[in-house]
């Protein structure tokens, strides 16, 4: 149950997300190139009714607006990730001055604003032109033109950042977009074992390579991190032994990313269990992946229930939900707000993390009819306070969560589901393409602005959103 009144500390950052390609539109505009989701789109049957991205909510033509919307919203952070093919068309080479102009004027907005510019370098959308020269991660030459563009975001950018996040989500663009679900994710391909492993070496080198690039050719130190989405473990009791096999279980289901990435050495369990078709690699490439890292960020939705087991090799054994089990607008999306509490407490006392942000948190809308003047969002705004709640618990018993950033600013294009399903703070209608503030922005930005969850709301100002 939520404390009747939780502050939060003063500096702490409260923020919304998004990402290039679900956003921005102008797929062919300006110089910018296909990307693997352009190709994956026009792919008959892999995305539902055939959306795409092309238009998206046309955030590269109404981006003034938006940030206008998120300063009503009194939103003091925004993340949003750099289309590659829009700035390095080719992937690697010419550089789109078009490109950085957009960027350059996204960020110079923002700060005007008074709301700080979080950049994700890679939100999924690999240049088609490097699936077609490396077979995208599969090379290591992927990851280093990887480091390449860092260096070019962090020479034209850097000095104008509040944070970098390397990467988006490995599991999602490499698990599921190279066998696990190639129906479903770009670029859609279904590869061996072996192949999947390497490309995951490759991808965590590339964020090593990115890390270093941006802090050699950074005029200043931009704090630098990444955001992923793992295996977000719940000890099904809080016992000692829950807690130990939960810790265990989070540090292992992670073993192929974050795990090399704090500890320089993949787990143990992962080597062992993909045996021969275990990635190769040298040293130097570990002590890459490695690089110290300013924050950790996690995309924290649903949760992963564990239990210890004694009687089985791990210790440790899931719990799998059944189908009566809550979900908040998506298959996968169980409702576990527990998961706020625990993964910065097992992060922090596994990695020493020095800082942790919340950089993903959200759930989903069906498809609705357009023409609402007003969405009552009520599970949204349940999921957010309750989430919120959880998170509290973690900053006040010491755990380092400095920033929150929620999915999603506005309703987008969800990927494979396309425009079916609606994580927005704000609807946004698919033929005008207008923003309406749902109840949970109204909700939001009534926590943004006590800076509390609880306690009595203040006297709004003029021309604040609650009426």
């Amino acid at each position: 149950m939520m404390n009747s009144y939780c502050p939060f500390p003063d500096d702490f950052v409260w923020g919304a997300a998004t990402a290039a390609y679900q956003v921005e539109g102008a797929a062919a505009k300006d110089g910018r190139s296909a990307s693997v989701w352009d190709v994956f789109c026009r792919r008959p049957g892999s995305v539902r009714h055939g959306h795409n991205g092309d238009v998206a909510t046309d955030h590269y033509h109404r981006f003034s607006a938006d940030v206008a919307l998120m300063r009503q919203l009194g939103l003091r952070a925004y993340r949003f990730s750099i289309s590659w093919s829009r700035v390095i068309p080719d992937g690697v080479g010419r550089v789109n001055p078009a490109g950085f102009d957009f960027y350059e004027r996204l960020v110079d907005t923002l700060l005007g604003a008074g709301i700080q510019p979080w950049a994700t370098l890679f939100h999924w959308d690999l240049p088609h032109a490097l699936e077609e020269r490396f077979g995208g991660w599969e090379s290591a030459e992927c990851a280093r033109a990887f480091g390449d563009y860092a260096h070019q975001v962090a020479q034209r950018l850097g000095d104008r950042l509040a944070g970098v996040f390397t990467t988006n989500e490995f599991f999602c663009f490499l698990d599921k977009g190279y066998g696990f679900d190639p129906e479903l994710f770009a670029p859609g391909k279904q590869v061996s074992r072996r192949v999947l492993n390497q490309a995951r070496h490759h991808a965590i080198y590339g964020h090593g390579l990115a890390v270093q690039a941006i802090r050699s050719a950074c005029g200043r130190r931009v704090p630098v991190g990444l955001a992923e989405n793992p295996a977000a473990c719940v000890p099904i009791r809080e016992t000692p032994a829950d807690i130990d096999a939960a810790r265990r279980a989070f540090r292992e289901m992670t073993g192929m990313y974050l795990t090399p990435i704090f500890e320089g050495q993949y787990h143990p369990a992962y080597l062992e269990t993909e045996g021969s078709d275990a990635p190769v690699f040298a040293d130097e490439e570990m002590r890459t992946i490695s690089t110290p890292l300013d924050f950790a960020g996690f995309n924290l939705y649903a949760p992963t229930y564990v239990r210890s087991a004694p009687e089985t090799p791990r210790g440790w054994a899931q719990v799998r939900c059944d189908d009566e089990y809550p979900r908040v607008g998506m298959p996968w999306l169980l409702l576990g707000p527990s998961i706020m509490y625990w993964v910065p407490r097992f992060a922090s006392e596994l990695w020493r993390v020095p800082a942790i942000h919340i950089t993903e948190n959200g759930c989903a809308d069906p498809e609705m009819g357009e023409g609402d003047a007003q969405v009552w969002d009520l599970a949204r705004v349940m999921y957010l306070q309750q989430h919120l709640a959880t998170m509290h618990r973690a900053i006040a018993e010491g755990y380092p969560v400095k920033g929150y950033f929620h999915w999603s600013l506005m309703d987008n294009f969800e990927w494979a589901y396309g425009y079916t399903r609606r994580f927005g703070l704000c609807h946004v209608d698919t033929t005008t393409l207008e923003r309406t503030p749902k109840l949970s922005a109204q909700v939001y930005s009534d926590i943004i602005r006590r800076n509390a969850l609880g306690g009595v709301v203040p006297e709004l100002p003029p021309g604040h959103l609650v009426s």
